[in-house]
């Protein structure tokens, strides 16, 4: 078995069977002409559970053939133009190519002794998005799974700087249309969920900030705390961005920690044209980036910024065999004592890799792109009398419903809309997210594929009314 152990005398073996793996992806990438086979759970389950784990077949060429049959054929791509749906994003070559790199080294990136280099290249992007963002130079942080635990360790810093002994007392402020991960993380430190309190948001999505300085007020006048605002830059359903600037004067008018969940909209940091979209993230404490979403990193590639280094210490803690105390005064840099995790891998080396090879502006200008998509993507469904759109893209996501001549019940108008989504997925042709807006059912586009084209938009639109249409066809035959 030590056959399988990459080493130096399995160089070779390694590089055949990776060049294998590489292939078939390749091959099915230059092949694909759909973002999904359309393949139903009760159809994949079985073939997967007929799998003996116990019983291996000891060659990598025969497994490569096993994963094709339970894996690759049925994957949903990615970097398919008409898949619509969620916060995924193509992703670049430099950065797959580091992938490869740091999944075969394995470096662990908690402690210098485990990652030397690796260590200080992770550093130095930390700095250079820190710098991006305006935090000053007392600004730190740390590479994350993802925003979840990102918008985690961010509040975590505002409960502990928090002027009170209290939890109970503390409360949190998000717009109602904030990432689910805000009541979550409140859970998980002990806040609970009611701690936090929903901000209502305008025509656009916004956070209101009257409304947000009224709730504040009433926090203070009640005894509470306001630990946080998190304001948000680009919000799941709605890519909007909450308005920094004044979010920001009340956060310091009530000596209120300050987070900008940017998982979303941190594009805007190498955005070429729409960068002003995103000014007063720099007043923030803290922030939330996710690479992996606006940067086109493959998952996961995230971090949390700071904009005192000083309050990572409350994510520190001292192992005798890991990262004792006496480290420090010898500036042995650990990036251990800023981080929720522990083992954690490099990451960061994608990015590295794909900011070496193409720039900034490279990003900024892929990510520019899918923001004027979506621009001309919301004049398309503006102009068409089946869809109704619900705001002006401020990222690149747009939120829609189908809306048929005939028919008036909101609730069948629902269903035709959630037929439509299912008929859509099972189909494969494409693949479109949904959700509600004022307790309707509606469907989103999330466009983060420079490839995709308005003709991809225009075809999955009218996709999208066939199915509504023949749902609605058949809803009446079987009503009369």
């Amino acid at each position: 078995m030590r056959s399988h152990l990459l080493n130096d005398t399995t160089a070779e073996q390694y590089r055949r069977s990776v060049t294998d793996g590489v292939e078939r992806v390749a091959a099915k990438l230059a092949t694909t002409d759909r973002p999904f086979t359309g393949i139903t759970v009760d159809a994949l389950a079985p073939r997967i559970d007929e799998i003996d784990l116990d019983q291996p077949l000891h060659d990598t060429t025969a497994v490569l053939d096993e994963l094709e049959d339970v894996y690759l054929r049925d994957a949903i791509y990615f970097h398919h133009p008409r898949y619509l749906a969620h916060l995924n994003c193509p992703v670049v070559i430099p950065a797959v190519l580091g992938e490869a790199v740091l999944s075969a080294v394995n470096s662990s990136l908690d402690t210098w002794d485990q990652s030397a280099g690796g260590t200080l290249i992770e550093r130095k992007l930390i700095d250079w998005t820190t710098e991006r963002i305006g935090l000053g130079p007392a600004a730190d942080g740390v590479f994350t799974s993802g925003g979840t635990q990102s918008n985690l360790q961010a509040l975590l810093l505002a409960r502990e700087e928090a002027k009170t002994d209290s939890l109970a007392k503390l409360r949190i402020f998000a717009s109602e249309v904030s990432h689910f991960s805000v009541k979550k993380s409140a859970k998980l430190l002990g806040l609970g969920q009611d701690a936090v309190i929903s901000i209502p948001v305008d025509h656009d999505k916004r956070m209101q900030t009257v409304a947000l300085a009224r709730e504040l007020e009433r926090c203070a006048q009640d005894g509470l705390v306001p630990m946080a605002v998190v304001a948000t830059a680009g919000t799941t359903d709605f890519g909007s961005i909450d308005p920094l600037p004044e979010i920001a004067e009340l956060c310091e008018q009530f000596g209120t920690w300050m987070h900008v969940d940017a998982a979303y909209g941190c594009g805007l940091l190498a955005s070429l044209k729409h960068r002003d979209r995103i000014s007063g993230i720099e007043r923030a404490d803290s922030v939330t980036v996710d690479y992996h979403k606006s940067f086109f990193q493959p998952v996961s590639s995230s971090a949390v910024l700071v904009r005192d280094a000083a309050t990572l210490r409350h994510a520190t803690y001292h192992a005798e065999y890991l990262n004792p105390r006496r480290m420090v005064e010898e500036r042995i840099p650990n990036q251990v004592d800023k981080s929720l995790q522990t083992t954690r891998r490099f990451d960061a080396l994608k990015l590295w890799m794909t900011l070496r090879t193409m720039g900034a502006d490279g990003i900024g200008q892929l990510f520019d792109e899918v923001c004027d998509l979506a621009r001309e993507g919301w004049k398309l469904i503006a102009a068409d009398p089946r869809f109704d759109v619900v705001v002006q893209p401020s990222l690149s996501t747009l939120v829609f419903r189908y809306i048929p001549a005939a028919v008036t019940d909101p609730a069948e108008i629902d269903r035709a809309n959630l037929y439509a989504r299912k008929a859509l997925f099972a189909s494969g042709d494409a693949i479109v997210a949904g959700t509600k807006v004022g307790g309707r059912h509606y469907l989103k586009f999330t466009l983060l594929n420079p490839e995709t084209q308005a003709s991809d938009i225009a075809a999955v639109l009218d996709l999208i009314a066939g199915h509504a249409e023949q749902y609605l066809g058949e809803s009446l035959d079987r009503a009369s």
